[in-house]
């Protein structure tokens, strides 16, 4: 047996054979999508976050065995390796106890220890270290030198090789460490002459709270306070504590030999120990709350990028503002631009009957079945001017959020599409392609800009795109792709594509004037077999000649339902299109040494709705009317919201007062709740009540207890 394996196995609390078997399917080449989505039978039907912590897991423990050797390769040049030495550092998987195995063997700079052995102290060290030797004083005056010139000096000398001892002892480092663990406390205090450059992290000037159970969000407002300046963070547990352990490690009487080592211990523990499981305990709490942070960050991304759509409709976009007016845009069913303007519907202007006019000629022209009005400055009061008017047949209005869309109005992906249009238009042209399909739309953006997370830009940023990039990855391929509309953008998500294959495709397409077959994919340059198998099934063709091409079945299944398809003497459009004929399938009939019933079941439930959007259908949603300005509330009103972000303290809920509310944990339900992702989902159309307004510091305290 492997002994990654067997440990990522353990880890996760899975089987040998399935850890072994996504390993391998990763060695040739295959994504996280394709195998919880194609390879049910080989991973016995784990799921795609199983299969994502052993990936992850696979590479954390590929740099602890480079560490292990880089170790062993250092030891074995000292010539201080010895079998059994070899041995427990093969056993060892976790990193704290490797280094702490480490440490004796580590090169150091020059220590006061290293001194003291220079001048020839160790051999006291040892005897004082024994503690059964009787007046100490007779002892020490054999070690004097012109290097060493008094009692006091050669005492010193050995203390300092006895401290340094005791740090490298791995039972005692284990036992703080353990104390750390339970105990352990964090400070923060303000730097001296920063209280007035640093007011807004007063709460922490003068600050203390159990490391356990100080939450995430509040480890990274510390730190930030830290990083730019303004507090000081400690972290230890009580010293008594921590000396107590020491002393009952080491000490075996009271000798003046044992209170030699006594001070060696606090010594050990004050200068070495101590600052040592601080440090390390510093990072071990960043590297939680960047954990929990980047965990709410990715439940909220995936919320946002799997928001409903409202379909490929003709939209009629508006870019909200005051003094420069609303840009607006009608874009087609497939997102093309087809006209812009600016209207002034607002002050200072307040041209409402040009803005009339021209938005309800432009509705009639091009055949607008819906307007999309960007939830920004000037937002509330524009979607107000455009539900006052009147329309000769339906059109929905809906609220858009624009969260990151300043930032893909300015990035090289919005030049690219709209080189002769400004900012302004490429803004109101996202926020109308969002309503159509929010995650077709949301992918050209950096997924840290969308705005739904907690402390983004404070944690690791490696650890964070590579959560995002997986969120993203996941969501569009549980959603699926229409080959033949999708931007590259979009493709370069899709399973076993990439940047060059997104665009060799996008090329192709144009070349042939669009994919009549999941077969043509072939065709495109650089589509090999293996990135053929990875993204076939993720990619979906609207109108296709093979109806399956439209669905998530896999090619490699063809064969499959044009079996089942002949055994029960029916066409494939017979077997999607009738139930009672996918009712007389017998899937038992169909196993094999290939295929197992797992995805046989996948491939008949796809029959029944062959490429079905796996998103929610869209809900129109207004806010309360009169209510435009947080100088419009008071405390006690009930008004509708928009859930817009949901962090470990709580959920912010759009009221439409340009200033979102806080609706904190503790008034999220009329129980208690530990996680708000349990009681609301982004963009939820929620109840909440004003609980207080502070007008000057713009915040909003909200509840949603005690609401019908």
């Amino acid at each position: 047996m492997d002994k990654k394996i067997e440990k990522i196995a353990q880890l996760l609390n899975i089987k040998y054979h399935q850890t072994d078997q996504v390993l391998k399917m990763f060695a040739e080449g295959a994504t996280v999508a394709f195998i919880s989505r194609y390879r049910k039978e080989r991973t016995e039907n784990l799921d795609e976050v199983v299969i994502h912590e052993i990936e992850v897991l696979n590479k954390k423990l590929d740099e602890l065995l480079k560490r292990k050797k880089t170790i062993i390769d250092t030891i074995k040049e000292q010539e201080k390796l010895t079998p059994e030495l070899h041995n427990k550092i093969e056993a060892i998987w976790e990193i704290t106890e490797l280094e702490d195995l480490y440490l004796p063997y580590k090169p150091k700079r020059r220590t006061k220890a290293t001194i003291a052995k220079e001048f020839g102290l160790e051999p006291l060290a040892t005897i004082l270290w024994n503690q059964n030797s009787g007046n100490i004083e007779d002892v020490v005056y054999k070690y004097l030198s012109d290097k060493v010139e008094s009692i006091e000096d050669a005492l010193q000398g050995a203390r300092d090789i006895m401290a340094e001892w005791i740090n490298e002892n791995q039972v005692i480092r284990q036992k703080v460490r353990t104390l750390f663990l339970r105990e352990a406390v964090v400070y923060s205090k303000l730097v001296k002459g920063k209280e007035i450059a640093g007011e807004k992290f007063s709460d922490y000037f003068e600050f203390n709270e159990p490391l356990k159970k100080c939450p995430s969000h509040r480890i990274l407002a510390i730190r930030r306070g830290e990083d730019e300046g303004y507090l000081k963070i400690s972290i230890y547990p009580p010293e008594d504590e921590a000396l107590y352990l020491l002393k009952k490690q080491f000490l075996k009487g009271y000798s003046s030999a044992s209170n030699q080592v006594k001070f060696a211990a606090m010594d050990s523990y004050k200068r070495l120990i101590q600052p040592s499981l601080e440090n390390e305990f510093k990072k071990l709490s960043k590297e939680k709350a960047d954990d929990d942070s980047i965990e709410v960050f990715s439940k909220n991304l995936r919320q946002l990028l799997l928001s409903s759509p409202l379909g490929e409709k003709r939209i009629l976009a508006l870019d909200p503002g005051f003094r420069t007016g609303c840009k607006l845009v009608c874009v087609d069913e497939s997102g093309n631009l087809l006209h812009n303007e600016t209207i002034y519907p607002n002050a200072p202007q307040n041209d409402f009957s040009t803005a009339k006019d021209r938005i309800t000629t432009l509705i009639h022209k091009y055949k607008a079945e819906a307007i999309a009005v960007g939830n920004g400055t000037a937002g509330r009061e524009t979607e107000a001017f455009v539900r006052a008017l009147k329309f000769n047949f339906d059109v929905q209005i809906f609220m858009v959020s624009e969260n990151g869309a300043s930032v893909y109005s300015a990035s090289p992906v919005a030049r690219e599409e709209f080189p002769e249009h400004d900012v302004t238009v490429r803004g109101a042209v996202s926020i109308g392609r969002r309503l159509m399909d929010p995650l077709a739309e949301l992918v050209k953006i950096d997924a840290k800009s969308i705005g739904v997370g907690q402390y983004q830009h404070d944690v690791d940023q490696g650890k964070l795109k590579e959560r995002l990039d997986f969120v993203v990855e996941s969501c569009v391929n549980s959603v699926g792709v229409n080959l033949n509309t999708a931007s590259k953008h979009l493709l370069n998500y899709v399973s076993g594509l990439g940047p060059k294959l997104a665009q060799n495709i996008i090329d192709h397409r144009k070349e042939i004037g669009g994919f009549k077959s999941r077969a043509e994919l072939k065709k495109v340059p650089r589509m090999g077999n293996k990135a053929f198998e990875q993204c076939a099934g993720f990619l979906r063709i609207r109108g296709a000649k093979n109806p399956l091409d439209n669905s998530a079945v896999h090619p490699e299944s063809y064969s499959i339902v044009n079996r089942i398809a002949k055994d029960l003497n029916c066409s494939i459009g017979d077997l999607i299109g009738q139930a009672e004929m996918r009712e007389k399938i017998n899937l038992n009939s169909y196993v094999s040494d290939k295929v197992g019933l797992l995805t046989l079941a996948d491939i008949k439930k796809e029959l029944e709705k062959p490429g079905r959007d796996p998103r929610t259908k869209i809900k129109a949603f207004e806010f309360a009317e009169g209510i435009h300005k947080i100088t419009d509330l008071h405390q006690g009103m009930v008004l509708p919201g928009i859930v817009t972000n949901i962090t470990n303290f709580g959920a912010f809920v759009d009221i439409g007062v340009h200033q979102d509310g806080l609706v904190h944990i503790s008034q999220l339900a009329d129980k208690y709740v530990s996680n708000p992702a349990d009681i609301v989902v982004l963009h939820q159309h929620v109840k909440v009540k004003v609980v207080s307004v502070e007008v000057e510091r713009k915040r909003i305290q909200l509840s949603m207890k005690g609401i019908g």
